[in-house]
């Protein structure tokens, strides 16, 4: 098992950072959660958890597409 850097909080630190999220949703927008992970070389799940949370900081912004969803960056 690798060692992972941790932060203060003990926690590991991202691998990718919002700025690599934001250009693979640029990229292939509209971008599925899938396209995002699969840009970054990371789980579905753990684009998904950090797309959320660039919603939550208002970076990007989602629509559901059938039993999808589709990410935008947001205008600044």
């Amino acid at each position: 098992m690798e060692d992972k850097e941790r932060n203060e909080h003990g926690r590991y630190k991202p691998e990718h950072s919002d700025e690599e999220f934001i250009r693979a949703v640029a990229e292939h927008e509209p971008a599925g959660t899938k396209e995002v992970a699969d840009e970054l070389g990371i789980a579905r799940q753990g684009a998904d958890y950090r797309l959320r949370r660039l919603e939550e900081n208002g970076k990007v912004s989602k629509k559901k597409v059938g039993n999808s969803l589709a990410w935008t960056v947001e205008q600044e």
